[in-house]
């Protein structure tokens, strides 16, 4: 008895570390750089600024299905699978498109510019500029999946429509931890929206 409360103690200490590792890391990492215009009950109106993207097409849309093998990709890009065996910071949210076929991105640092960065191994890593844009976004927590993410893509959707506020059919679903972090998580789902 007194070796598995031991055994427990310790498989504890170690989950708390890895924890408080997830959140001081989050601190320090660069992020998708956005003003905030208007806050709604529910949901919020911001403004992006333009910003360099890695991405990668993936063949289905199933968030369950696609989300690890994109993260997989980019990720190995930016941990040295390239032409110079750079490794490149990691940034937040990690987004995908929410169309037929999901695309990956990652958010490149603002110290690169698109000529500054090696070439990648794989071949569907694809560089992209996303311009400024104002956008409509709903968060929510807990581990994302295909269910939640219908879900509050669906709240958004009737949120914007109750306030008049016309949108493009461009949704995208941002992920701000990584899968070892149980608290604190946040998702978003956003949208481009049109002006009037």
């Amino acid at each position: 008895m007194k070796i598995l409360l031991i055994i427990l103690g310790v498989l504890l200490l170690v989950f708390i570390a890895i924890q408080v590792f997830g959140i001081m890391s989050q601190r320090n990492i660069e992020t998708y750089s956005y003003e905030l215009i208007k806050k709604y009950e529910g949901f919020e109106v911001r403004m992006y600024e333009e910003s360099l993207f890695t991405s990668v097409k993936l063949p289905k849309s199933e968030y369950k299905e696609m989300s690890s093998k994109g993260f997989s990709i980019l990720a190995g890009y930016i941990f040295g699978g390239n032409e110079s065996n750079e490794k490149i910071a990691m940034t937040s949210p990690v987004s995908m498109s929410l169309e037929d076929s999901m695309t990956m991105m990652f958010l490149v640092p603002k110290k690169y510019d698109k000529e500054d960065l090696p070439k990648p191994d794989q071949a569907k890593i694809e560089f992209y500029k996303e311009p400024a844009k104002k956008v409509a976004a709903i968060s929510f927590g807990g581990w994302a999946n295909d269910e939640k993410i219908e879900k509050y893509k669906n709240k958004l959707i009737s949120a914007l429509d109750k306030e008049g506020l016309p949108y493009a059919n461009k949704f995208y679903f941002f992920g701000y931890n990584a899968p070892y972090e149980v608290f604190n998580r946040k998702n978003e789902i956003i949208v481009d929206l049109e002006e009037r």
